[in-house]
């Protein structure tokens, strides 16, 4: 093997491709004829170059492995245009990855459209069992005129002259590297390589125009406020015939008058009579469910619970719904008449018990009363 090229480059034959790279941009900084004029290190350079085209390919250095010379057929050290360098490569080994600056030729004029939000109120029934509900949407939608192609009828799009349809332009400079070819798109166009002579008079060559239209979407069990229905499809249209976004339904949950919503489950209160209270009753409740006749056993205390299983909200990943709690509310009547009093006091004297002086008994545990305790139930849950 009369060249070797892992000398070159000062590696060893099991280098990896990274090291290889490394050894080559030091080289190169070293030894490029605008950084160091030498004739001498000139040739030099144009040696540390062919090896690095060649053990940078894993095609051609499987080849030199195996003793044969990929380059051989171009006389050895051919230079940049004899070996098919790309120049990117020493534009990496002084500015990093990508100082290349690679032409990207005209993009396309449809683009994807953008994902569009809208918040929906519901009630707290569509909530818990699901159901439909109209959306009215303000999207941009296809240009009924041009049907999306943002040309006026019988017109077709023209190459532009200013890049002649490469969608970039390119500026030459000189530096230290010699001469520097860098691209831009192009302002005429804005990078298309094509422009539109006639545009559609209804969407100004957009190709797509802001309409209002409803929606009936699906609403699933269990939703709550601040979850996120996606509908794909149903967003943006994309400029000049793109592909269309999505839309995202932002779930809004109105209060209801009766029933307090935490997570799964249902709160709700109920006033009742102290007699009623004291001699047991049945109350009749209208629920999500439909109607319930709930029965309050006789010396019922202000905040008992009564749970109804299954009542509550459903859960968003399915499964059973949560409980429904009926938290009781014993009023006790603000004004008496004579008689009234009469009756109560004949009734405390029955009992025994002494309504001139009482001493509170009320513990910790009591919570103040039955808001207090259902604002511990509810931070407890």
């Amino acid at each position: 093997m009369a060249t070797d090229y892992y000398a070159m480059l000062g590696v060893s034959r099991d280098a990896s491709a990274e090291e290889i790279k490394k050894a080559y941009r030091r080289l190169a900084r070293e030894l490029h004829p605008d950084v160091n004029p030498d004739p001498e290190h000139q040739e030099r350079f144009k040696q540390v170059t062919a090896a690095y085209e060649v053990l940078s390919d894993p095609e051609k250095r499987q080849m030199y492995d195996m003793g044969g010379d990929p380059l051989s057929q171009s006389g050895g050290f051919g230079g940049f245009g004899a070996t098919g360098f790309d120049f990117s490569d020493i534009m990496d080994a002084f500015f990093g990855a990508g100082g290349g600056g690679r032409q990207r030729g005209p993009r396309s004029r449809a683009q994807r459209g953008q994902d569009a939000l809208v918040r929906v109120q519901i009630d707290l029934a569509t909530a818990v069992f699901g159901g439909e509900q109209d959306i009215a949407v303000d999207t941009a939608t296809a240009c009924a005129t041009c049907t999306g192609s943002g040309m006026d009828e019988g017109s077709e799009l023209e190459t532009c002259v200013m890049c002649k349809g490469a969608g970039e332009i390119q500026s030459v400079q000189r530096s230290f590297l010699g001469q520097v070819m860098t691209s831009r798109p192009c302002p005429q166009c804005q990078g298309f390589g094509t422009t539109i002579p006639y545009p559609c008079p209804e969407c100004s060559g957009e190709g797509r125009v802001r309409s209002r239209r409803t929606l009936t979407i699906k609403v699933p069990p269990g939703v709550d406020t601040g979850t996120r229905i996606q509908l794909q499809g149903e967003g943006e249209v994309g400029p000049n015939g793109g592909s269309v976004g999505d839309l995202f339904v932002e779930v809004v949950v109105a209060p209801d008058p009766v029933f307090e919503r935490h997570g799964d489950e249902l709160h709700c209160v109920v006033k009742i009579p102290m007699s009623a209270a004291a001699l047991g009753t049945s109350v009749h409740l209208d629920t999500l469910d439909g109607p319930e006749d709930l029965t309050v056993p006789a010396g019922t205390q202000a905040g008992a619970t009564i749970t109804l299983r299954g009542k509550g909200a459903a859960r968003l990943r399915g499964g059973s719904r949560g409980d429904l709690f009926v938290h009781v509310d014993v009023e006790v009547p603000s004004k008496l008449d004579a008689r009234q009093s009469e009756l109560l006091r004949e009734f405390s004297e029955l009992r025994g018990e002494n309504t001139t002086h009482v001493v509170s008994t009320r513990t910790s545990a009591d919570n103040g009363g039955l808001f207090g305790r259902l604002k511990d139930a509810f931070s407890s849950r």
